[in-house]
């Protein structure tokens, strides 16, 4: 078995260990965001400001398709990080084969929908006309190549789940070189338009579904694997707790995105200008949220393990770490995007107009940071534990609820505009925070069962 197939966080030192398993998936994050980011600095830089609200809208709604995968994946890391915390190694190979089938049934289904149902989603979100091909075009190519993401999504949870951070980031990285020379290749060589950025965002998440089934095979012993038909073969019991875990975290990814979805229809209604520095702000707000996340994906783990090991303290300990390593980066990253908001906009377009509204934008989604600080820890808390369905009831909140509510309110109602939209999206991340934040302190948790 290689150094770092399978991580213990049940014993020893948990700082150091923690760190050293979060930072590769927070390096590995920022190149996940490089996908999208590439994407967007080189339409803009080489087609223009349209082709930045094509991925911008038809982007959220690949995000959504993808998160109902992430979803499903997510469950199966809880499953495996329980398991290896409660020292049944035996059981890796039924979670891993009954996983493998579930993401695969729900990829076809929604790459086919993704494909067929295009053009009515982008009249949902009002997508400009000018920008109406482009994004059929992206929406449509990036929709048929779910089934990459999502095959991806199930060995990186399980890799996660296990404790090996190291591999994931390997694969994104020369997953992401190769989308950042295939774009230039595609859109700045060949002119394909955002067409080429989504091929080449496809290919690029091929190369590293390729690379992580290749790695799998090469360890299908650790993780007593049979490469054939058994490896889709559904075990009852871990089908009843993926189901149990993985529909509610689906639900609850998916709930999101769909108020994402939302705010952009309503910011669409503002003209490409809007669209483009909204997308542009996205981004970069993304490539925060995201490297952070990476530390949220640590305790998720950690989490899971000591819950199935029954170390309640090391829970704890993982909750205050991450708030520690997260608070930092985020007060770093807030002051560039508080003190440079034209600078940063600048990297993807030199269009004045958009950059005008850098200032606007930014003012506003800066007031979700310390929500996201505190989400950090306790969204990995709450995944590590099991507990789905309060996942699902404060995303529902967040969602449905307060994101798409608190939009409109200030952006529509009290006709604030842009500034009011973005405003609406910020504070609505803290219907998340508090109540998770007030489960974590006060809620007697440990007293849970573990999930199998």
């Amino acid at each position: 078995m290689p150094a770092g197939a399978i991580q213990d966080f049940t014993r020893g030192s948990l700082f150091k260990p923690m760190l050293r398993f979060a930072v590769p998936f927070m390096l590995s994050n920022a190149f996940q965001v490089l996908y999208s980011m590439v994407d967007m600095l080189v339409l803009g830089r080489y087609v223009g400001k349209s082709a930045i609200a094509s991925v911008m809208s038809g982007g959220f709604m690949v995000m959504f398709l993808m998160m109902i995968g992430l979803g499903i994946s997510t469950g199966g890391q809880v499953l495996v990080s329980q398991l290896i915390g409660k020292g049944e190694k035996h059981q890796l190979k039924s979670a891993i084969s009954t996983l493998t089938g579930m993401n695969l049934i729900a990829a076809v289904i929604l790459s086919a929908a993704s494909v067929m149902l295009a053009p009515w989603l982008l009249k949902l979100v009002n997508t400009p006309e000018n920008a109406w091909q482009e994004t059929l075009d992206y929406l449509q190519i990036c929709g048929g190549g779910l089934i990459f993401i999502y095959i991806y999504n199930v060995v990186s949870a399980v890799l996660r789940g296990v404790g090996d951070s190291v591999r994931p980031f390997i694969f994104i990285v020369v997953s992401a070189v190769l989308n950042v020379l295939l774009d230039l290749l595609f859109v700045a060589v060949f002119h394909w338009g955002v067409a080429g950025a989504a091929a080449a965002t496809v290919i690029s998440q091929a190369a590293a579904v390729f690379m992580a089934i290749y790695y799998m095979y090469r360890q299908r012993q650790v993780f007593d694997l049979q490469f054939n038909w058994q490896l889709l073969s559904c075990n009852p019991a871990m089908l009843k707790v993926l189901i149990k875990l993985g529909v509610p975290f689906a639900v609850r990814f998916g709930a999101i995105n769909i108020s994402m979805i939302f705010v952009v229809a309503l910011i669409n209604r503002l003209g490409v200008e809007a669209a483009a520095a909204f997308g542009i702000a996205l981004r970069l707000d993304e490539l925060a949220n995201k490297i952070s996340q990476g530390v949220m994906m640590a305790v998720s783990t950690i989490v899971g393990q000591n819950i199935g090991a029954g170390n309640i303290d090391r829970v704890r300990k993982g909750v205050y770490y991450a708030w520690g390593i997260c608070g930092g980066f985020f007060l770093i990253f807030g002051l560039v995007m508080y003190f440079f908001p034209r600078g940063m906009f600048s990297i993807f377009t030199d269009d004045p107009s958009v950059l005008d509204l850098a200032p606007v934008i930014v003012g506003g989604l800066l007031l979700h940071y310390p929500a996201l600080l505190i989400m950090k820890g306790t969204n990995g808390f709450v995944q590590g534990i099991g507990n789905a369905v309060f996942g699902l009831i404060i995303a529902l909140l967040d969602g449905f609820v307060c994101r798409i509510f608190f939009s409109w309110f200030f952006g529509i109602y009290l006709q604030m505009g842009l500034f009011g939209l973005v405003l609406g999206y910020a504070l609505a991340t803290y219907s998340t925070a508090l109540p998770n934040l007030f489960y974590f302190l006060f809620v007697p948790w440990h007293k849970r069962q573990t999930v199998i």
